[in-house]
């Protein structure tokens, strides 16, 4: 695509009305507008993610079976756009299309506007709608995003104030977003109001049928996603910044594994927990800009190169793993993994293959906090800070082979804990001693209840340099009103090629910041 002279997000925001009615107005291709008040409309405003430098992934859902228009352009005035071959949005996959936009240049700003056509009446098309990003880059420059998890979930829904984490991170302008994981909460049934500590009550302003209860069905599992949705900050966002989504538990059921039993659980008929997340994972990948893996369809685990300066890994911890249970295997069976052979596989490859500055790692759930499931462990720690045991077994292959070989400048992101810390791993405190020092960030929630802090195991020599969690005084769960609600932002210098990380509130004060100088190779 030829190049044009680049406009700032906030100038697209302030233009993106202007260019809709000119849009609608404009000579278009396609059938005319039509007036009637049973024309299409998108539902749930549009979406990308997954951007590289040459493509990225596009999402929207219609009201009803219409044939959806695509067109992109260099230029926020669609002055001259490539026009694509429409996608049918179908019932089957709830009126929702995606699809891979192609053969873009790097370092590119790209609108894309999407028209829905009414199958049953074409003469009836939608009003355009119309969202931005920008490629990543094939040369070095300032690198931008954020990252955090955590939406909607322990009952605290879109209230007058709406998922006010999504504006602030909005005002940064970033790159693209990292959703780190617990994206809906699938097991999170909502009420009207809830009454908080202080007398006063939390209001759920928007509230449908599907959030008031907990998913079983595959429309229920939809209906959380499109929940989210309904906010006018996620939509703000969604139109102006790629996601690159990955899940972790809450997308199905809390702490879900294959040794998770519903029998005694009231709230759900549906007692499969194979069942549930295969109707979860449908609604996931229908639902959310995320790429297709022939391979593996389903897979959420996957690299994007996002230039010479960075590689972020996604990793998925919850669909491989054995059964939550005491983690204290001393070899490693099936029982003890928590990534998979498969995708241990696939790391070490990708991250010997990388020869971008900074590798990310982007993980559903931290390395040394002991996140406990009942009597049994959820996540990677088990709280013995002996020797690497059971999930511990599967990051010390890890670790030890990124040393080896030399892979350089990696750093490790993650949320599902509902706290923000930052935690910086040393070989000369672990147990397990054979890998490189390394960063941990941890942030979320975006717009859920707040609690920890967890205890840190000492397997890995975690040191704690920053942390902002609940007082004992304030309690557990608090509602997304009491300010701790947390994002990070990553800044990379294109100059100098270091790396900035600050951890902020959704008031927008930053809570903790510090610098990585890259190794550079020999």
């Amino acid at each position: 695509m030829k190049p044009f002279a680049v406009r700032t997000r906030r100038q697209f925001l302030a233009g993106g009305s202007a260019t809709i009615l000119a849009a609608a107005a404009g000579g278009l291709a396609m059938p005319a507008i039509s007036r009637a008040s049973s024309r299409p409309q998108f539902t749930h405003g549009i979406q990308s993610g997954d951007v590289d430098q040459v493509s990225g992934m596009v999402w929207a859902r219609a009201d009803r079976p219409a044939r959806v228009q695509f067109e992109i352009s260099t230029t926020e005035s669609f002055a001259n756009p490539m026009r694509l071959p429409p996608l049918d949005a179908l019932p089957e996959s709830d009126f929702a299309v995606k699809r891979l936009l192609t053969d873009l240049t790097p370092d590119q700003e790209i609108f894309y506007r999407l028209t829905a056509v009414d199958l049953d009446d074409v003469a009836a098309a939608s009003e355009p709608i119309v969202g931005r990003f920008r490629t990543a880059p094939a040369a070095r420059r300032n690198i931008r995003f954020a990252w955090s998890g955590d939406t909607a979930g322990q009952g605290w829904g879109i209230d007058e104030k709406g998922m006010l984490t999504y504006a602030t991170m909005a005002k940064h302008q970033p790159d693209f977003f990292l959703h780190s994981g617990d994206t809906i909460y699938a097991d999170g049934a909502m009420e009207d109001e809830v009454e908080l500590k202080d007398g006063s009550k939390w209001i759920n302003k928007v509230l449908i049928d599907e959030k008031r209860k907990v998913a079983e069905t595959l429309d229920e599992f939809r209906g959380q996603w499109k929940y989210n949705m309904m906010d006018e900050h996620v939509r703000a966002l969604n139109a102006i910044c790629p996601t690159f989504f990955q899940w972790d538990d809450h997308e199905v059921v809390n702490n879900w594994s294959s040794s998770k039993d519903l029998s005694a659980d009231d709230r759900y008929k549906v007692k499969s927990i194979a069942l549930l997340q295969a109707r979860a994972a449908r609604a996931f990948h229908e639902m959310a800009p995320i790429r297709y893996t022939p391979a593996e369809p389903g897979r959420v685990y996957r690299k994007i190169a996002y230039g010479p300066l960075l590689d972020v890994f996604f990793l998925d911890l919850r669909s491989y793993r054995g059964p939550n249970g005491a983690n204290l295997e001393e070899t490693l069976t099936p029982e003890a993994r928590i990534m998979g052979e498969e995708q241990v596989r696939w790391l070490k490859r990708e991250l010997a293959n990388s020869r971008a500055t900074w590798k990310v790692i982007a993980c559903d759930m931290p390395i040394g906090l002991v996140v406990p499931d009942g009597d049994s462990i959820e996540a990677i720690a088990n709280g013995d800070g002996g020797a690497a045991k059971g999930r511990e077994i599967e990051i010390a292959d890890i670790l030890r082979f990124v040393k080896n070989a030399g892979i350089e400048n990696t750093v490790w992101f993650t949320a599902d804990v509902h706290y923000t810390a930052a935690h910086y791993y040393n070989p000369d405190k672990a147990v397990f001693q054979d890998f490189n020092p390394f960063w941990e960030f941890v942030s979320g929630p975006l717009h859920a209840g707040t609690f920890g802090p967890n205890a840190l195991d000492g397997t890995f020599g975690p040191e704690l340099k920053f942390v902002k969690a609940p007082t004992e005084e304030q309690g557990a769960n608090l509602p997304p009103s009491a300010g701790l609600q947390f994002f990070g932002l990553v800044d990379i210098d294109g100059r100098t090629e270091q790396m900035t990380v600050r951890l902020m509130d959704r008031d927008d004060n930053e809570l903790f910041k510090v610098m990585l100088d890259p190794v550079r190779s020999a």
